[in-house]
């Protein structure tokens, strides 16, 4: 074959064009795609060899070599696969005979400059990766079986031509070689090649050897074998230890805690086909919330080829604790390694993996629920996400929520179910307050009236708890009710303070004094009325039923965001005796001074109760201090 040279398709010129100046962001890629080839013609090989034996007789160790020549400025990188024809190289390189390239190129030029994906293999693209760092590529390759008995050079400077030609080469496989563009000289540096390696593939199942000269100048270079090959989810379980199993997840994790839990399993169906490992830590990482956090997950694999720890299709953010690696060898993929296409068998995949998981985590709780309680304290606020974010599962994953409860010491948790199950005759809905600490729940004065008749109150305590129980309004046919909303309708007649022998005031003698404090409060309050739910305090704030709570109008404020003033209820206890007091006053005076400064100080203590600040700190303080000179002239 004498030398030839052709000029480029149109569509492969644009494309090489597109990937050379705007199309990759991290020009790393490069390696992992030419790499990744060279992977992919060792499996080629040996799949032909099953029926060819010869093929593999006189050098029967595949292997992949890296060599950075810094004086020449080029980087070989060199495979004994099973290397190409001429009628090979210019059907994979010179014209990326596909239907769909003027489709693929169209779609390219649209999102140029918003958000490009970055190009695989596939089509013959990830080739032309090269070009980013290389000003001129060389091709040497050698086809494996008999017939081909020269080998073929194509070459290339990436400016519309090649040339293609016959060149004797020795061995089987591909060679190629790259000619660094000054200002890429870092590809040919020692530690750059090894950390794109392990970054890509490190689990690749073919040695990449490295091959760097000998320090001393004169010795022969040195070889070393830089990637693991150590694939832990390819081999089977029964041959994996507990160690092993642990020193993968420290890989991954960077925890020096052994997992939780682990899930190791692998589908092969007609349309799916893929193996997981999957870590359930036992506990966060100091920076878990942080939101770069967020970016990470379950790392994807290609037949062991790494392409993103942060792949949304995969794993739903109520998950993103879990720690792993999933591998396809048939994931479909578009023109970006990235971007996977949302197609059935990547949602059969997904649903495969939350299904395992939730499987898991409740076989946990019902076996072994000391450990799940380490995992729900750890996790537990991640996992309620889901509640609002998956309704395909919020039947199983409200089997899973735990709580403390007013009834339980603190540090003790229980489920929905068991809390129903322990109801007493009566109660008709599961109760439940959400705040910032248990401790300030307990003393919550809405829990008074519960406590008395002996019914068990939810405490939720996690920032997340009003947003999800937005979407949880019934459980075993028993609907849930915020103990500060509503009239709690159900709850049995409240007794008189035990503190006092005096009875409460009856509704005549209350008449008077609501009357004043709604005039005195107007539009401070939706409505002031005589409570039901209170033994003990004067007075509390509470919701309509379908209000934003006090504690998530807190949150939002905490997170600057608008949040539209609520006007809330003040339910006064006719029992308390600060209450008879202002009723017998409102009785005497209804329109005295005396009689506003105590209906504004019951009002600031239930807005600071429910941890709201007071309307005006400076009269708050002037109103106590006048109180008290009152209280004391009188003493």
């Amino acid at each position: 074959m004498t030398t030839q040279r052709k000029p480029f398709k149109t569509e492969v010129q644009q494309l090489l064009d597109l990937v050379i100046h705007s199309l990759y962001s991290n020009r790393d890629i490069f390696l992992r795609e030419l790499l990744s080839n060279a992977s992919d013609a060792i499996d080629r090989l040996k799949f032909e060899a099953l029926s060819a034996p010869d093929l593999l007789a006189t050098d029967p160790h595949p292997k992949i070599t890296l060599v950075p020549d810094k004086a020449a400025r080029t980087l070989t990188i060199r495979d004994n696969g099973i290397g190409m024809n001429a009628a090979e190289v210019e059907a994979n390189i010179g014209t990326i005979a596909s239907s769909g390239t003027r489709r693929f190129l169209a779609e390219l030029k649209e999102r140029k400059g918003s958000s490009l994906p970055e190009l695989i293999g596939q089509f013959g693209v990830g080739f032309y990766s090269a070009f980013m760092v290389a000003d001129r590529v060389v091709l040497h390759t050698r086809r494996a079986d008999a017939e081909a008995a020269a080998g073929v050079r194509w070459e290339s400077d990436g400016s519309g031509e090649y040339t293609l030609e016959e060149a004797p080469k020795a061995e089987r496989g591909t060679e190629i070689v790259l000619h660094l563009k000054e200002d890429m000289a870092e590809y040919l540096e020692e530690w750059k090649l090894r950390k794109i390696i392990k970054t890509y593939s490190d689990f690749v199942e073919h040695p990449i050897v490295l091959t760097t000269p000998a320090e001393d100048g004169k010795s022969a270079p040195k070889e070393e074998t830089v990637n693991s090959q150590k694939a832990l989810w390819q081999r089977p379980k029964n041959e994996i230890t507990a160690e092993e199993y642990a020193g993968f997840y420290r890989h991954l994790s960077h925890d020096f805690d052994e997992p939780l839990a682990t899930l190791h399993w692998q589908v092969e169906g007609a349309t799916t086909e893929f193996r997981a490992l999957v870590f359930i830590p036992k506990s966060a990482a100091f920076d878990f919330l942080a939101p770069e956090r967020r970016q990470h997950g379950l790392q994807l694999y290609v037949r062991r080829v790494f392409i993103s720890d942060h792949c949304e299709e995969l794993l739903p953010p109520w998950l993103r604790f879990l720690r792993g690696v999933v591998d396809s060898g048939d994931l479909p993929l578009n023109v970006s390694r990235e971007l996977l296409q949302d197609n059935k068998q990547i949602r059969s995949i997904r649903n495969n993996l939350v299904k395992k998981v939730l499987d898991t985590l409740t076989e946990m709780k019902e076996k072994e629920r000391e450990k799940y309680e380490t995992f729900w304290k750890a996790f537990g606020p991640v996992l309620k996400e889901g509640m609002h974010l998956d309704a395909a599962n919020r039947e199983k994953l409200q089997e899973l929520m735990l709580f403390g409860s007013a009834a339980k010491a603190e540090g003790a948790l229980l489920s929905l179910a068991e809390y129903v199950a322990a109801m007493p005759e009566g109660q008709k809905a599961i109760y439940y307050a959400s705040g910032e600490s248990r401790k300030a729940l307990e003393n919550a004065p809405h829990l008074e009236a519960f406590r008395a008749a002996n019914w068990d109150v939810l405490l939720l305590t996690d920032p997340v708890d009003d947003w999800v129980m937005q979407g949880l309004t019934e459980y075993a046919g028993k609907p849930l009710h915020s103990v500060t909303k509503g009239g709690a309708a159900d709850l049995p007649p409240v007794k008189a303070d035990a503190a006092t022998d005096q009875p409460a005031a009856s509704e005549d003698e209350m008449k008077p004094l609501l009357a004043f404090m709604k005039q005195h409060l107007g539009e401070q309050v939706k409505d002031i009325i005589a409570s039901r739910r209170l033994t003990e305090s004067a007075c509390c704030l509470v919701a309509d039923e379908h209000s934003m709570g006090a504690h998530m109008e807190k949150i939002l404020r905490a997170m600057h965001k608008d949040a539209p003033p609520t006007r809330r209820i003040l339910e006064i206890n006719p029992a308390h005796p600060v209450i008879r007091a202002m009723a017998g006053l409102a009785a005497r005076d209804g329109q005295g001074t005396l009689l506003g400064d105590y209906t504004d100080m019951l009002h600031d203590q239930a807005l600071l109760t429910a941890g709201q600040p007071v309307n005006d700190l400076l009269q708050f303080t002037r109103r106590v201090s006048r109180l008290m000179a009152d209280a004391a002239a009188k003493a």
